[in-house]
């Protein structure tokens, strides 16, 4: 491994042979970090961090570290799980879980978290996700797979957003988000789905179709939210339709609409 000669590591710490440690970062007990992950300069890696492999995380970020929930302590067995190839990018903060769930906030691959977004306890965030600038999560919040936040994005404490939803820049969101939709605004609003992200990701023209006259029933057609689900379930032997569908009815704080 390459540890500079500046950076503090705790003596419990793994660390893998082809990680980087840069200048002035400090990595705390009870951390692990997998292969080829490199860690710059001035980064601190707070106490019981799991990190994957082939993760790059930029100077001043801030991993780990104990939640801002007013009734955690140091000495928590909680912890921050993150998976492989996530680029988490400058003055970063991402919060270690509390014992008011299973004690861990978890952030899966391939993720691009751009700078100062903020990811508080027990959030569980898919992979694929894009965290534009200056987004940020409150606790509890569940983000699914290839999920989009524009940049200032902020997300009201156990939301949830679904897979491939998308969020204009500045968002404000108290309520779900079911997958595929697109929202935007401050309260934010459905604007339909998100159609080019969609398409980028190989979904055809019929399944496309189908979403899109999905969101219709659930927020065109002035259905009451039960009636537009047993609407929808005239596709619910389509994939997308039945995430959907099981989306809104797991839904504890409401969709937003």
């Amino acid at each position: 491994m390459t540890v500079h000669s500046t950076a503090i590591v705790d003596p419990s710490a793994r660390i893998a042979e082809t990680a980087e440690i840069g200048p002035y970062s400090i990595v705390g007990p009870r951390v692990e970090i997998g292969a080829g992950t490199r860690i710059g300069p001035h980064v601190v890696i707070g106490a019981q961090t799991r990190i994957g492999e082939g993760n790059r995380i930029y100077q001043f970020a801030s991993v780990g570290e104990i939640s801002q929930d007013m009734t955690a302590t140091e000495d928590d067995d909680t912890w921050t799980l993150i998976g492989d190839r996530n680029v988490i990018r400058e003055n970063v903060t991402i919060n270690r879980g509390t014992l008011k769930e299973d004690g861990a906030t978890r952030i899966g691959d391939a993720n691009w978290i751009m700078a100062y977004c903020h990811v508080a306890h027990d959030c569980q965030i898919g992979s694929h996700t894009i965290f534009a600038n200056n987004a940020s999560l409150a606790g509890h919040v569940h983000i699914g797979d290839w999920v989009i936040l524009g940049g200032f994005t902020l997300v009201h404490q156990f939301c949830r957003l679904g897979a491939h939803s998308f969020t204009g820049y500045a968002s404000g969101l108290d309520r779900d988000v079911p997958p595929f939709v697109l929202v935007d605004g401050n309260p934010a609003v459905p604007r339909g789905i998100n159609t080019r992200g969609l398409q980028r990701r190989g979904f055809d023209k019929d399944s496309i179709r189908l979403i899109k006259d999905a969101y219709r029933t659930i927020y065109r057609r002035d259905l009451r939210l039960p009636d537009a689900v047993e609407a929808l379930r005239e596709h619910e032997q389509d994939t997308h339709i039945a995430s959907m569908i099981r989306f809104i009815e797991d839904s504890k704080r409401g969709l937003q609409r």
